[in-house]
């Protein structure tokens, strides 16, 4: 008789990353009646789905040939094009070759971790950090370790203090209403950590999906638009915020030796986005406004940031602190000590109304207290009626 040995285990690397409690919550949350402050999600109804669709539909009428087949791994000329005029118009000047395009921005951090990361390697990370970069960094084997801050993002002389005594390969920044906290890094700091990456050889890794969702305030320069760091500078942009996350599209400006480096690693990955959504996009681009569509994107979101910021007084329990971000999609709450945001979860749940702990984004000691939500994907009015559910939980 036939004995049967073990199968080979799962690389240690699938064992030892856990999956995304986000998406853990999401999937509890899905009933219809659930009002959810969990999700990152924009709002459906705001998905300029008559000009996407008009888009596809020219291009499939137009040319069905090129855009149904296979393409360039750096991604649609056209579309590149289009990014990079949109960077230049904005004051960072860039050329469609300076950019690839990815299947979202998530997929850029995954093909920087290929390209940058050896296991060991450490990379810094605010504190607490976007979720998914600490999965996308602790899979490539790398050493992750969180930089203090406060209320304005990490600190430079934090940062310079590790660089020296930890050697890191780079620093993962979310500079602008960043994911968790909605919190924006000021330009003097941009400018300190900048000066830090020159000195030191350091990566800057700058993730900016909300930076055009902004409300009100002044934009704050760009990481990568300062000629001291501009040869470690890398800026990840995704179309998955302003026009649809269905579309996957996102895309990595780095230098000419990083990109050709992702571009490798892409064609190990995938070979290419897909290229009528690429299509779609650079037409959508030519024959829209997308500045007016997010003046209407923006105007929704900052009603919907006022309706959840003027009722957590109301809603949360007496000392607890929670920012009021300029744009984004998060507001960032600490609630008083004896509070566990986890443990009162399903508690929320229970009272269809849910919102994310806080404590899964921290790469180093987590406060049990805080907590995220997000205000983009309910009306003021559905805003209203899930605090007061949250009222009864807390």
């Amino acid at each position: 008789m036939m004995t049967r040995a073990d199968v080979p285990p799962l690389a240690a690397r699938a064992v030892q990353v856990d999956a995304s409690p986000v998406r853990e919550i999401l999937a509890l949350t899905a009933r219809p009646e659930v009002i959810s402050f969990a999700g990152g999600l924009p709002a459906p109804e705001l998905f300029d789905a008559a000009g996407l669709r008009a888009a596809y539909d020219a291009v499939l009428a137009e040319r069905p040939a090129q855009v149904l087949q296979y393409s360039v791994t750096e991604g649609d000329p056209d579309l590149r094009a289009a990014i990079a005029a949109r960077y230049t118009g904005r004051g960072l000047p860039t050329a469609a070759a300076d950019l690839v395009v990815t299947t979202g921005s998530q997929q850029g951090l995954g093909l920087l971790a290929t390209a940058l990361l050896e296991p060991g390697d450490t990379v810094l990370v605010e504190d607490p950090s976007y979720l998914a970069a600490l999965q996308c960094f602790k899979f490539a084997g790398a050493r992750v370790v969180p930089v203090p801050g406060d209320e304005h993002g990490v600190d430079p002389e934090a940062v310079a203090e590790l660089v020296r005594t930890e050697r890191p390969k780079l620093l993962y920044l979310v500079p602008n209403f960043q994911n968790p906290t909605g919190r924006t890094l000021p330009a003097e700091r941009r400018s300190a950590l900048v000066e830090v990456a020159a000195q030191h050889g350091v990566w800057l890794v700058e993730d900016d999906p909300y930076g055009e969702l902004r409300f009100e305030g002044e934009p704050q320069p760009w990481l990568s638009s300062y000629p001291e760091a501009a040869d470690r500078t890398v800026l990840l942009g995704s179309f998955s915020k302003v026009l649809a996350p269905g579309m996957r599209l996102g895309w990595l400006r780095a230098p000419a030796g990083l990109l050709r480096a992702c571009v490798v690693a892409k064609q190990a990955a995938d070979l290419h986005t897909a290229t009528v959504d690429q299509a779609a996009a650079a037409r959508y681009l030519a024959d829209n406004d997308l500045g007016a569509h997010l003046a209407k994107v923006t105007e929704a979101y900052r009603s919907r940031r006022d309706a959840l910021v003027g009722g957590l007084a109301a809603a949360l329990p007496a000392e607890s602190r929670w920012n009021n971000p300029e744009g984004g999609m998060f507001v960032w709450v600490r609630l008083p000590a004896g509070y566990d945001a986890s443990e009162l979860l399903r508690a929320a749940v229970a009272q269809d109304v849910a919102y994310v702990p806080g404590a899964p984004f921290f790469a180093g000691p987590a406060d049990p207290g805080a907590l995220r939500m997000a205000f983009t994907t309910h009306t003021p009015a559905e805003i209203a009626e899930g605090l007061d559910r949250l009222a009864r939980v807390f």
